[in-house]
């Protein structure tokens, strides 16, 4: 008889989301009068840009016409896309990366959970905790997590991010191989200094580590002491991927489209006494398992670095960005101790009297009939906070602030 992949089997991370499921819908079943509002969410609530509307309008004419019809495209990306990310996303910052080191595919997600697939079986993983959990999910399934304890795995290294480091990651004793850093962080809206993040660079410098670097959220920065890509830091080329996504930048969430940078710099022992470019085993993965990101859906893509299009996202932006102030204000005035929302669409909320996570959750449910996402399902570390988000309507999170006005929290 075939037997599945055993490690599938141990997987704990779809608990968060299906407990959030169950509750909200027990209390719609009991409350069908009352309207519930997510600041758990974690998807965007306006629409595409005009620019990026017509660009896939244009797109989808083309592909109507047998003139300009596209078949099968490259499973790196078509040049288009990539030159203009090069010029726009990293050459004004002085960062120099080809085009041929960036892949485009169809979500930070895939790709951050299919890289893992070019390191050995064996290689140790390091984790800020909390952690968004594909980082943890997609090593479960390759076998390299150990065992559960009930809150964390006996191989993968953690490293905790609370507020009494200020949200920023020790180094380790341990060498670890590969190293997960989320900036600005999902789920706790902080992000690493320059100074934080130069030192993880050096580190993995030193000790020959691999930085997967996940800056899905960059577009969300407004502190100059923030870089906006690990390769504006020395020596990041040698050690460092980095994934973006279109997704939160410019509402891409329904349409998919992401890119992630192999700088040809960055090599890796191959096993028999030499070194290997992570770049080009990449692209032979890409090549093998996945047929790239649609013709329509790149020209969108395209169009977010045209004058009107970059306007028309950072005006979007700048709505998230509104809503997340009101929502740290307004959190503060009530006496809760709040994180993040600066930097990212994310709020921390510590919980107050000593609740629970999930305690926590419950009382915004009941008491409000407000969602948030308990911080416990993201990591021991998560325990005693909440994440809020920034991406519901203005409408929506006016009413959901007034609703936490008037409980006792």
């Amino acid at each position: 008889m075939v037997s599945v992949n055993r490690h599938f089997l141990t997987l704990q991370g779809g608990y968060l989301f299906s407990e959030i499921a169950r509750r909200v819908a027990a209390f719609r079943a009991a409350h069908p009068e009352k309207r519930i509002i997510s600041l758990g969410i974690g998807d965007v609530t306006r629409p595409l840009a005009p620019a990026v509307m017509a660009a896939l309008r244009k797109a989808v004419e083309e592909m109507g016409d047998a003139a300009s019809f596209h078949g099968y495209g490259p499973e790196q990306g078509y040049q288009f896309l990539r030159e203009a990310i090069a010029a726009h996303d990293y050459a004004p910052r002085g960062v120099d990366i080809s085009p041929d080191e960036i892949f485009i595919s169809d979500g930070a997600k895939s790709d951050l959970g299919n890289f893992q697939e070019l390191f050995a079986r064996e290689s140790v993983v390091a984790v800020t905790d909390p952690v968004y959990p594909v980082y943890v999910d997609s090593n479960i399934m390759a076998g390299r997590a150990g065992e559960f304890d009930g809150a964390r795995w006996s191989r993968i290294l953690y490293l905790p991010c609370t507020r009494e480091n200020g949200f920023v990651p020790a180094i380790p004793d341990t060498r670890p191989d590969v190293i997960y850093i989320c900036s600005p962080n999902n789920p706790t809206g902080t992000a690493l200094t320059r100074t934080a993040l130069q030192q993880w660079v050096d580190y993995a410098r030193g000790e020959g580590c691999v930085i997967l670097y996940d800056s899905a959220y960059e577009a969300f920065i407004t502190d100059s002491d923030i870089p906006h890509s690990i390769y504006e830091l020395e020596g990041a080329r040698e050690v460092a991927v980095e994934f973006r996504s279109f997704s939160k930048t410019a509402g891409f969430t329904g349409l998919r489209c992401a890119y992630t940078v192999v700088p040809r710099a960055l090599t890796v022992a191959d096993g028999r006494g030499g070194h290997v470019a992570l770049r080009d085993l990449w692209n032979r993965r890409q090549a093998t398992k996945y047929n790239g990101c649609p013709y329509i859906v790149q020209r969108a893509a395209e169009a977010v670095y045209s004058p009107e299009g970059r306007s028309q996202v950072m005006e979007d932006i700048r709505a998230y960005h509104a809503n997340a102030r009101r929502i740290a204000e307004a959190l503060q005035q009530t006496g809760l101790t709040v994180f993040g929302g600066v930097n990212a669409p994310y709020i921390w909320v510590a919980t107050p009297h000593g609740m629970s996570s999930w305690e926590f959750f419950d009382r915004l449910l009941t008491g409000a009939a407000l969602v948030c996402t308990p911080g416990s399902g993201f990591g021991k570390s998560g325990e005693g906070y909440v994440r809020l988000t920034a991406f519901g309507t203005p409408e929506d999170t006016e009413e959901a602030l007034r609703r936490l006005s008037a409980i006792t929290l």
